[in-house]
């Protein structure tokens, strides 16, 4: 494992040993990667942790090394967030059998006080020059957050293990489905995708994320609300909040960092897709950001430390060329850049734009997609008594609307 590229006075790096936290990582095959934060090495055979840690949130990533597997194959990448505390030792083992990280009792760990020492040589040092930078990208999680949001289980899996719904194994539990015979032959694709089992994500291994609303609008609203509601997801924020962040809505950013460092780091596709559909809620509510600028203002803040760790085609589509961060900012950059009535904001918003642009080449002065009209879905019991002139009906329960 490779050191830090900053030389550091021996004086300091001698207290720091002591004053700061320890990572004690053993059984890790050598060949395989580990990570700490933005870090991440290719592991050597004298790897036996990390030393001289800063005291806080850290996230530690690793993939196995195969010991069966072709050449450098590894395994797939897992993680687990810890929140250290000052002068803290944490003894991890690495079970060969499951490739899982598994925590010892405090009490093994402090038996370990004494021989770091002699651990000394088998420690890599933390990279002192990335900590400012994952600090910004995880300023707003608190050990709360942490323990709230990461699954039960304490790891995050890229690949976790899935399980099926129901077993099936016998003919009769698939009559009661009305699921042909295995031994049958398919007459088409849908019934070939019927014969594959239901699978569902083994419990205790999810992330805990926020459950985002499905509906815009409330019920029984009128078609001028769901028209209002669609353009304005002012009422579908302030629901999820309400729900998960009663009274705290700083907390969203919270949970919109873990996400991108879930992705960003663990690998795990739920995080980006999190990740963009909190961004998606927080850039098109107009009315919820001029009730509340600071949190608006502090949005900008996060997403200009993300967006600074991502390539500059990251967020295009390869089939369609379409970006939906530029759609879903324009969106954002529309009311902040030119409504806005709190100045600071603004000028934030204007600078943060033009950052942007240069940057990535983005163009915002373009008319935003969302001005075309989109498809959406009607409340249920709701039954027009008068057409209007200005509504398209598509289907049934559709109409188009401009967003």
């Amino acid at each position: 494992m490779a050191g830090s590229s900053t030389e550091m006075d021996p004086d300091l790096a001698r207290q720091l040993f002591f004053e700061e936290a320890t990572l004690v990582i053993l059984g890790v095959p050598e060949g395989s990667e580990f990570g700490i934060d933005l870090n991440s090495w290719e592991v050597g055979p004298r790897f036996r942790g990390v030393k001289m840690v800063p005291p806080g949130l850290h996230f530690i990533h690793y993939s196995v090394k195969r010991l069966r597997g072709a050449a450098g194959e590894t395994g797939p990448r897992s993680g687990i967030f810890f929140f250290l505390e000052q002068r803290a030792i944490h003894l991890l083992r690495l079970d060969a059998q499951t490739e899982e990280m598994v925590a010892t009792s405090k009490e093994e760990a402090e038996n370990l006080r004494e021989e770091l020492p002699s651990l000394d040589p088998f420690l890599g040092p933390y990279p002192y020059e990335s900590m400012r930078l994952w600090v910004s990208l995880t300023s707003h999680i608190t050990k709360e957050d942490m323990l709230r949001l990461q699954p039960a289980c304490g790891t995050i899996y890229s690949f976790p293990e899935v399980l099926p719904t129901e077993k099936m194994t016998h003919t009769e539990d698939r009559a009661k489905h009305n699921l042909p015979r295995y031994d049958t032959m398919c007459q088409n694709y849908k019934e070939g995708m019927s014969r594959l089992p239901q699978m569902k994500q083994k419990e205790g291994t999810e992330i805990r994320f926020s459950t985002l609303p499905e509906k815009m609008y409330p019920k029984n609203a009128t078609p001028a609300e769901v028209t209002q509601h669609s353009m304005d997801l002012s009422y579908a924020l302030g629901q999820l909040i309400d729900e998960f962040y009663p009274e705290k809505p700083f907390y969203i950013l919270a949970e919109l960092q873990f996400a991108f460092v879930c992705f960003l780091l663990g690998n795990v596709y739920e995080g980006f897709e999190q990740w963009k559909g909190l961004l998606d809620l927080l850039c098109r509510a107009e009315t919820y950001s001029l009730q509340h600028p600071d949190l608006y203002s502090e949005l900008i803040s996060v997403l200009y430390h993300q967006l600074s760790q991502v390539p500059t085609d990251f967020f295009i589509d390869i089939v369609s060329q379409n970006n939906f961060l530029t759609s879903t900012l324009q969106v954002l950059f529309s009311f902040l850049c030119s409504q806005s009535k709190n100045k600071d904001l603004k000028k934030r918003a204007i600078r943060f734009r033009a950052h942007l642009t240069k940057k990535f080449q983005w163009d915002f002065e373009e008319e935003p997609l969302d001005c075309a009209p989109v498809v959406v879905q009607l409340p249920e019991d709701w039954e027009s008594e008068k057409g209007d002139q200005n509504t398209t009906l598509e289907g049934k329960n559709e109409t188009a609307l401009p967003s």
